[in-house]
């Protein structure tokens, strides 16, 4: 039987902006869908602002259908205030997906940044770097969709052993 692609959607949590990046994996190649940001308007209340991220995050499932999706792990952040309202973006993250019936998998930065760079604690630029030579066809314009692209890479790498490990 031969495999089918699968679409992944790779999300990077972010109240002000959250970055996406959708690939196909078909076997080991990769290929680039499509990327880009959801932006929430920081004038509005929290609970608007999460709003925006729902519906732009539900907009852009709807539009690429997806079948399955990885969303960065929060980092322990020093302010409580910032890490809260990074949780409540994640929180929105993992909902929208999830709703859409996808399974959904979750994977720290340190991972992401070894399995697409090689080195745990790379920079973001050199993420966005291996995001342009893994998908030459890449446009991430943002370091949070070239994030979002290597949520998904790195979904698509380690999916079979997650697969295995849950049977």
């Amino acid at each position: 039987m031969i495999p089918l692609p699968i679409r992944i959607i790779g999300i990077d949590p972010g109240l002000r902006t959250t970055g996406w990046g959708i690939i196909e994996a078909y076997g080991s190649r990769l290929s680039f869908i499509a990327c880009g940001c959801v932006r929430s308007d920081d004038k509005l209340s929290t609970a608007a602002r999460l709003r925006q991220l729902h519906e732009g995050l539900s907009e852009i499932i709807r539009a690429h259908a997806p079948h399955e999706a990885a969303v960065e792990e929060t980092f322990v952040n020093r302010d409580p205030q910032s890490a809260l309202k990074l949780g409540h973006a994640r929180g929105i993250a993992l909902a929208v997906p999830a709703l859409a019936g996808l399974e959904v998998a979750e994977y720290a930065a340190n991972l992401i940044k070894k399995t697409v760079v090689g080195a745990g604690h790379a920079e973001k630029t050199q993420v966005a770097m291996m995001v342009r030579v893994l998908l030459p066809k890449s446009d991430a314009a943002t370091a949070d969709a070239a994030d979002a692209l290597a949520v998904a890479i790195t979904h698509a790498q380690h999916r079979a052993a997650r697969k295995r490990l849950s049977a």
